[in-house]
């Protein structure tokens, strides 16, 4: 465990389920992002369909592909979104699994993976770090830390993002003004945890 992580967990109290209605901590990273691409967000208890709103919406994603949880070596997803245009692909359904029904009922630490864009083959570790106390006058989720942008969508992966960064960063490769007449001006450093906050409160609409 990171240093940082303990004296976060030490200061916050995180613990084992409490017998009111628990918040769930989790710090989602994407894997292989260097340097490191980051959320840590206490959750209300949902079903993992808005688990993934939320996860999409802090880290800056658009929904625009598909996505799965794979847990202790089992895969959760929507089983009508799976399905469509793939042939035997069992998993358990994410619409009507909750967060309270997937971690450790100790309370205790553990991992599993969330993928998004099975092109792109973004992979998020997601660490379950405890339980918080509900505190009086607070809103959940919300995002107390976390670092860096997320990348554009269907920039080819990691190994595409780094080529990007690369491009934007060099007013003289042949690819830089294409990227930026594509994204703008694209800012890898940049993150508001209040600005993260408010859009994964808000998630994404009538989607499905």
């Amino acid at each position: 465990m990171e240093a940082t992580d303990r004296a976060f967990e030490a200061n916050q109290g995180i613990g084992s389920i409490p017998a009111s209605p628990p918040i769930f901590q989790f710090k989602i990273t994407l894997l292989e992002s260097t340097p490191p691409i980051w959320r840590r967000i206490p959750f209300r208890d949902c079903d993992l369909i808005e688990f993934h709103e939320r996860i999409q919406t802090a880290m800056g994603w658009t929904n625009s592909h598909l996505y799965q949880f794979k847990i202790d070596g089992e895969r959760y997803g929507d089983p009508e979104l799976l399905n469509d245009g793939f042939e035997d692909i069992e998993c358990f359904d994410s619409t009507v699994t909750k967060i309270s029904e997937i971690v450790p009922k100790d309370g205790k630490r553990f991992s599993f993976t969330y993928e998004y864009d099975f092109g792109d083959g973004w992979q998020h570790e997601v660490i379950f770090e405890g339980c918080l106390t509900t505190e009086k006058g607070v809103r959940y989720p919300i995002c107390v830390e976390g670092e860096r942008a997320c990348p554009p969508e269907d920039v080819g992966g990691v190994w595409g993002y780094e080529d990007f960064l690369k491009a934007i960063a060099d007013p003289n490769h042949e690819q830089h003004q294409d990227y930026i007449d594509w994204t703008g001006n694209f800012d890898p450093k940049e993150f508001e945890a209040g600005k993260t906050t408010k859009r994964t409160r808000k998630g994404l609409g009538e989607w499905r």
